[in-house]
Parts: structure tokens; sequence; C-alpha cells
């Protein structure tokens, strides 16, 4: 590789990328770059490193639980806690909201009214009890086996890759919000957020390589499917929701693999 092609590279990808999605998908304090004329959808590679980042925290919570004798229930309430409290429940808001619309609306203008509303319905309600008991559940298997920290990462990880997947292959389905204003990803920012999906997938316990390939990006798939059937296309609550499905999904994968029961 040239001298032009390493340019190349730091221009298309660029360490400044990693603070924006940090500073869109967190609600850590971390100094966003000053305004350029990059759209912000060219830091969405960056999406996955934003996965590592909270996964990593939410493991060290979960080390440190466990280290003050918390028992695997306990344990996993406070990982999930500082998964919310990291992207300031976000990403549940978005599957709320997606809940709500998608199946409180007949139609495709009706359903985003719905998701823009901040009221929570009773979808929407439902949706975030079932994630939680989920994801709160698989958690305490996982702790139990000792492989929370491998298959929390990959699934932190292959989720935010899913949501860049999402972005680029479908359009915005209304002209304002969060996710029109971020844009769409190119295609080399889509192809190193899924190389970043292989190799979490790759280093994940239990060798569950295919079966997490084969299970987040049929989610994922099924995710944008759904949304353009509903809406036309994806918005920011979209994104949420498929991060909370591909999560779930990679979380359970994982567990299944170690208890043998795939």
């Amino acid at each position: 590789m040239g001298i032009h092609d390493m340019r190349g590279l730091r221009d298309v990808f660029r360490p400044a990328d990693l603070l924006v999605a940090l500073g869109l998908l967190t609600r850590l304090p971390v100094p966003f770059p000053h305004a350029t004329a990059r759209a912000p959808a060219a830091a969405a590679w960056a999406y996955p490193l934003v996965g590592l980042v909270v996964g990593g925290i939410a493991v060290l919570v979960g080390g440190l639980a466990q280290n003050f004798g918390m028992p695997p229930p306990v344990t996993a309430i406070f990982v999930l806690t500082s998964l919310i409290m990291l992207t300031g429940a976000m990403h549940e808001d978005g599957l709320a909201d997606c809940a709500d619309g998608f199946w409180g609306g007949w139609e495709a203008a009706r359903r985003l009214e719905i998701m823009k509303d901040s009221q929570v319905g009773t979808y929407g309600v439902l949706a975030l009890i079932l994630s939680l008991l989920l994801r709160w559940s698989v958690v305490v298997i996982l702790i139990e086996n000792g492989a929370l920290a491998g298959a929390l990462l990959a699934a932190a990880v292959m989720s935010r890759a899913g949501m860049v997947g999402v972005m680029a292959a479908l359009p915005n389905a209304r002209r304002g919000g969060l996710s029109a204003q971020t844009g769409q990803p190119g295609k080399s920012s889509v192809a190193v957020a899924m190389l970043l999906a292989g190799v979490a997938a790759f280093l994940a316990p239990g060798g569950a390589f295919i079966w997490l390939v084969c299970v987040a990006s049929l989610t994922g798939l099924t995710a944008a499917l759904i949304a353009r059937a509903k809406i036309g296309g994806q918005t920011g609550d979209v994104l949420g929701a498929t991060q909370q499905l591909v999560e779930i999904a990679v979380l359970y994968t994982v567990a299944a693999v170690i208890l043998g029961s795939v």
C-alpha cells in the first residue's frame, strides 16, 4: 500500500470519527470534534467500536459486582443498568417507539407520527418489559457459565454493526429526525463495520462464529424488512430497535452454543 493510499484511508477513517460516534450513541462526556463538511454518517464505521467501549464498561461493572459477592441475578441487573445509563436508554426508546408505531397505526404516516410522540403506549411498554426480561435472563446464564465478557462484547459490537447495515440498506423514512440529519454511510464505512463485527464473532466464546454471523445477519435483515414494510425506510428509532434485537439474538446464540443446545 502506497503513501497516497494510506492518506486516502486516513481521510475516510479518521480518529475523530470515534468521538463523533461516541457523542451520537452514548452519554459519555467526550469532546465533540469541531464541525466539518463531513456528514455524521461518515463516522458510522466506528459504531462497533462504540459497542466495544460500552460493552467493556458494562463488563467491568459486572466484574466489580461479582468481586463484592453479588449473586448472578443481581450482577445482571448492574450490567444492564450500566448499558442503559451509558447510552441514555436511546436504543430502548427506539424499540418502544417502533413497537408503538408499527403496530399502533394503519398507515406509514400515522405510524411515523406515533413513533415521534414522546409518550409510550401499551406495545412499547410490553416490548421494553420483554426485552429487559430476555436480556436479564441470558446475562444471568452467561455469568453462571463464566462467559459474560466475551458474549457481551460480541453482542455490543455486532449489534451496532447491524445499525450501520440498516442505515445503508434503507432510505430515511422522514425528512427530519436524527437519522436524516446523520445521513447514510458509504460502502467503505459499512465494510469496516462488518469486518469489526466479524472479528467480534470470531473472538466470541464457544466457537460460535458461523452461528453468530448467521443469526445477527438474519435478525438485522428481518428488522430492515419490517421497517420497510411498515414505514418505507429507517429512522433513528428503527436503528435503536435493530441494536436491541441483534444484541438479544447474539447473547442467546452464545448461551445456546455454550450450553450445547446448538
